[in-house]
This record gives structure tokens, sequence and C-alpha cells, in this order.
């Protein structure tokens, strides 16, 4: 059997990188109003993101602050796992290391390793063992963390799922020893296997035609077929060295799920990410420096693994540049200065907060007073559009923006299926209480609106129940890596409607040892999931 084109299989239950290039978010936001009171005040930008997985719309943002005028800048961020929410706080302790300890190329390649590929090298696997016994030592002590991290705020979180987050570091940090804990490689061959069926034999030519007829045509053309076919092979997008050098499972990309074992639910740990389209969008395809695009005889000459290289270290270069004497880029009149003239130096520290909100509050945020026509900026995922609600814009100033990913990028879909996804995007917004913006670029990336000053977020529930995009192509069903292939049945169609939380296995999801490890300990990582 194969899994059928247009079933969104290859995406995964659990994502792990972002599908569309980083933004900048104080692009897309409104102008802040800077007066309060009789005094004037530092401005203060409140985002609220769902969804975007890796942090790298808030890493693009801090490093290009400088072309900003000063704001205190606050970022919601709500994801659907808490592996998403351990992975942003191992991304960003990274991100904002002390130059002194971590050189900036050093720094750069570990993240594109820890980001984006299934095995580490053995230095950068100590590294992430190092970070995560530090963060699982820090979770259940607030003092201590907002001591360390004062960038970091889980206060939001449940105790329960601060829990999970400490499980999770521990099981990062080595707590089960030996690779057998989490065999990377055969579970992505699993998965691989599953996902092609009959055609895992010709995998090289489905690789082939996945690349150059879809994510070439839909503008991704940097990508080269060596190292896409790499990524579909063995999961490692980024080779910086050998190839005999990436041995290192990445726990960081184990997700655990509760599924049926001979009618007994288990709990087992595997991969279920993305293994169709990869992580070279999110940095890979699009540049500042145009020469990196350049084509020679049609062909680009650069590969998106060198383009994403250059973007990281450049994007870390300018969040480290934090904290030093600097001037405003932009327009002279925004550049801060002290008393005696000289530039003023900005600490990174104190001008943005990162706060984490509890797994499935998307639809009661609009109850808490202090969340109501808050944020200026909205930004939801193309797996969490189903989150998208009248509910949801109440969140949302008047006149503030909301920024949809669309699913551009996911090989799976057909191009019937991508237009009748945006259209779905379209009459939820308008149902939420937001209008397209008329002075927005086209795009085919993403979908910008606005919430109009006088528009009312009623409920308008059929309407809103009929137009929710189903989370089986986005998020699929939960699968088990070692099912038969013939048993599978794959998700309804692009269209269907969705029920309000995901189907639970079956009992045709029987897993088998060679694909799943099991939990020793089933209530601490998935408890909340």
């Amino acid at each position: 059997m194969t899994t059928p084109a247009g079933s969104g299989a290859g995406f995964g239950s659990v994502s792990w990188w972002g599908l569309s290039p980083a933004l900048d978010l104080q692009a897309e936001s409104p102008p802040v109003d800077s007066r309060g009171g009789t005094e004037p005040r530092t401005p203060e930008l409140d985002v609220l993101l769902l969804g975007s997985v890796d942090g790298r719309h808030l890493l693009r943002t801090l490093a290009r602050a400088a072309l900003w005028p000063r704001k205190r800048l606050h970022f919601y961020v709500l994801e659907n796992n808490l592996e998403a929410v351990a992975r942003h706080m191992l991304i960003f302790s990274l991100a904002l290391e002390e130059p002194e300890k971590m050189g900036l190329q050093e720094r750069s390649e570990t993240f594109l390793e820890v980001w984006g590929n299934a095995l580490l090298r053995p230095q950068v696997a100590a590294f992430v063992r190092a970070q995560a016994n530090r963060l699982a030592h820090l979770v259940p002590e607030p003092d201590r963390l907002a001591e360390q991290l004062p960038w970091l705020s889980l206060d939001a979180l449940k105790f329960r799922e601060r829990d999970a987050l400490e499980a999770m570091f521990r099981f990062w940090a080595g707590g089960e020893k030996g690779p057998e804990a989490f065999p990377m490689s055969r579970l992505w061959d699993s998965r691989l296997r599953h996902y092609l069926g009959s055609r895992y034999d010709a995998r090289r030519g489905v690789s082939d035609w996945d690349l150059h007829m879809k994510l070439h045509d839909r503008g991704a053309r940097v990508i080269h077929t060596r190292e896409f076919r790499r990524w579909r092979d063995t999961g490692v997008a980024f080779e910086l060295r050998d190839s005999s050098a990436y041995h290192v499972p990445n726990r960081t990309l184990a997700s655990g799920r509760l599924l049926s074992h001979h009618g007994e639910r288990v709990a087992a740990r595997g991969y279920w990410g993305d293994i169709a389209t990869g992580p070279f969008v999110a940095f890979g395809i699009e540049a500042d420096d145009d020469s990196l695009l350049r084509t020679s005889n049609g062909q680009p000459v650069k590969t998106a693994g060198e383009i994403t290289q250059h973007n990281v270290t450049e994007l870390f270069r300018e969040v480290a540049a934090w904290g030093r004497p600097r001037k405003t880029l932009g327009n002279p009149k925004e550049v801060h200065q002290d008393g005696d003239g000289s530039p003023e130096a900005v600490p990174a520290l104190e001008f943005f907060t990162v706060h984490f909100l509890p797994l499935g509050s998307a639809q009661t945020l609009h109850h808490r007073s202090c969340y109501k026509e808050r944020f200026q900026l909205l930004y939801v995922a193309c797996g969490m559009v189903h989150l998208l609600s009248p509910d949801l814009g109440a969140c949302v100033v008047p006149g503030g923006r909301l920024v949809v990913e669309l699913a551009r990028y996911l090989v799976d879909l057909r191009q019937e299926q991508l237009q009748g996804f945006a259209t779905r995007v379209g009459e939820l917004a308008r149902a939420a209480g937001f209008t397209p913006r008329p002075q927005a670029r086209p795009s085919e990336t993403f979908a910008r609106f606005y919430k109009a000053p006088d528009s009312a977020c009623h409920r308008p529930d059929a309407a809103v129940g009929s137009v929710t995009p189903p989370p089986e192509v986005l998020v699929p069903p939960l699968e088990d890596q070692g099912q038969p292939l013939e048993r599978r049945t794959p998700p309804s169609g692009l269209l269907k409607q969705p029920s309000e939380s995901p189907a639970p296995p079956t009992e045709n999801q029987t897993p088998t040892p060679e694909s799943l490890t099991t939990l020793p300990d089933a209530r601490s990582p998935i408890s909340d999931l």
C-alpha cells in the first residue's frame, strides 16, 4: 500500500521546524503608541504566536530590533505539545549564550544540528546534555530561573506541565543511557517505510519528484538534490563535517504518545515529525544578501544548507550585538543616546520576554481580562489554524493584525488543496473579526489580515463550525511506526470537519517493539499531551 498524495501524512503529528521563512514581527505589527499618562514611556509590543514551533520568528525579530524604535517586546507562545516548549528553551539558551563561552561559528553550527538534524556529532550531543541538565534544575526553581534566564517566563504553565518539562530535560540529559533509549536511525527508517509504502525501494525517485516538481515549483529552488536526498534518507539536513561524525541520536526530536498495544494503552517514545519537506524553508530559501540567491546557467550557486548557515550566523551576530553601543540603522531620529551624546547600550535581556502559555488555552484566553484586547499581532501557524475563532480574535486589539502561515511548502498537498486551504483561512479570519489587509503584498506563504477598530467579535457558531480546516492534514492522527501498512487508514480529505480533540489510536494501530521505545515513566513526559 502507498500513502496517497494529498493525505498530509508526511507532515507528521508533531512539528519540529517551521514551514515558512522567518519573519520580523515588528514589520508585521501596527505602530505602537508610546504615550502613557503625562510622561512618555517605552512602548510595548505584545505578540501572540500559535505554533511558531522553532522560535525563528522571535530570533529574527530580535536580530532586526536595531532597525526599529526602541520597544519592550513581549512574546506569548502557545504550542500544542510540551516538546516544542522545551526545544524553544534550549534554542534560546543557545542563541543567547555568552560569546566568551561559545564562539559565533560554533554556536551557529550547534544550532543547525540540534534544530534540523536527526543525528548529532558527539560534541554537540555533549552540549545538549549539559544544557538539558542545567534546564532540568532550573525549571522547578522559579527564583533561580528568573535570575539566570530573565528573558523566560513559565509563570502561566501548570505545575504538571513544568513537571513534564523537567522530565523531558532529564531524558535529554541522558537519564536513560545508551542509543537504544531513542534509536533515531531505526525510527526514521521505520517512519519512512510506513510513509512511502510500496514506493520505498524507489525513494530516491520519489525524493527527486517532490523536490523538483513541488518544492522548486513553489519557490524553493535553492534546495539542492543531494542535500534533500540525504535528509530524506538519514534525517541529516546540515552536514557541516564528515558524514561519519553524525551518529548520536538527537533526543530533542523525541516525543511521547499513548498507543494501543494488544488492547492496552502503553506509553511510547518515537519520532512523529516531518519526513516530507525538511527544515530548509525556515532560513534557507530567502536572504538579505541577494548574492546568495544568484544563479549560474539557471542553477543556484548556493545550496539551501549554505544559505541557512549564513543566515543563522548573521542572525546570531545581530542578537549578540545587543547590549553593546550601536546606532539604529533606520531613521536617524530613532538613535538612542545618553546624555553625553554617545550611542546607548541596549541590553537584550531587559527588553524582551518569552511567555509560555498552557497547552490548549487558545479558546480560554479571552476569559482572562489580562489577555482581552491585549495583542497587537497574532501569528497562527498552518498546523494551528483550526484554533482561529472569535474567542481568539477577542484577544487582539482593534487595529491589530493577524498573520497566518499557509501550507505552501507541504509537499503532500495538491494545488487545489492549497487553494482550498487558503480560502478556508480567509473564511475563518473573517469569522474571527479580521479583514484582509489591502496594502499587504501578495503572498502564497502568508495570509495577512487586520482587525477593524469597529469590528465586533460575535460568536457565529454555525458559521465557524462550517469553515474550520481539519487537523487531519496538518496534524494527522497519531500513527504507529510499526503498524502493518495494509491496515493503515489514511486521513480523510483536507476539508473534512474536525473533532474537538485528536482521535485516540484505534485497535488497528498496534505498535511493534522495533518501531517504538517504551517509556519507563509514563506519567512525566506525556501526562499533559
